[in-house]
């Protein structure tokens, strides 16, 4: 399977080349958030849940997330229904609306499409109360699919991250692809990208990054209490 992995090697390398501006940019906007005890909301549906799953109460990952869910649209509770729920129009503000807001949040967005009102929706929701919103989506994907809405995810951010995953999602065979999506790997390789460049900015400001344990290391439980504490009260997912 070298040809594959070589791919995928290939794949990234090109993400992260393409991104390199924005991922410095987003990292700031992170940080800022975080220097004025802000969130950082994530959101999605269907399949783009698994980089929302990736960014919150993970080790290694940042403790200020508010994962933004609600269970039509997630496969598991249902596969058809998951893709009907994501093209309905206001369930994105009826879950945006739950969130207390402290004026100082960002919103990251993951579709890799980015046309279904869902995605769309919050990244609406999210501008109208004057939040800043990363799209995490793909340029050659959005730009054949269907219009389920009257713009798209990336024309209502402030940042775009591009995972240039090509249309259908799947990579392999490279000649002819039908498996091996790679949505889901650049997905969390630009998440992990921002948590990399956050450290080091928070570093070199001299700002403590919060960041998550794992519950499976000596002290992992103990060290995480704190931001359970603090937390805790903003996110009720945690």
């Amino acid at each position: 399977m070298a040809v594959f992995g070589n791919l995928v090697r290939d794949h990234l390398s090109q993400v992260e080349k393409h991104n390199a501006d924005a991922l410095d940019n987003v990292a700031d906007l992170f940080l800022g958030s975080i220097q004025a005890g802000g969130l950082i909301l994530s959101g999605g549906a269907g399949h783009s849940l698994a980089a929302v799953a990736e960014t919150f109460y993970r080790a290694g990952g940042l403790a200020c997330v508010y994962p933004l869910y609600h269970p039509q649209i997630q496969p598991l509770h249902g596969g058809r229904a998951s893709t009907s729920a994501e093209r309905l129009t206001g369930l994105a503000d009826e879950v945006f609306g739950k969130v207390e807001l402290s004026g100082h949040d960002v919103l990251v967005v993951f579709s890799t499409s980015g046309v279904n009102p869902y995605p769309v929706e919050l990244a609406i929701a999210a501008q109208n109360a004057g939040m800043p919103v990363v799209a995490v989506t793909s340029s050659p994907a959005n730009a054949v699919a269907p219009r389920r809405a009257d713009t798209t995810l990336a024309e209502n951010a402030s940042i775009v991250l591009d995972t240039l995953v090509a249309p259908g999602d799947s990579s392999y065979p490279p000649e002819a692809p039908v498996t091996a999506a790679l949505s889901t790997v650049a997905n969390a390789f630009l998440w992990a990208g921002i948590l990399a460049r956050l450290v080091d900015k928070g570093a070199a400001k001299g700002v403590e990054i919060p960041l998550w344990r794992s519950s499976n290391v000596p002290g992992g439980d103990e060290a995480n209490q704190r931001y359970l504490d603090l937390y805790g009260p903003r996110v009720p997912q945690l």
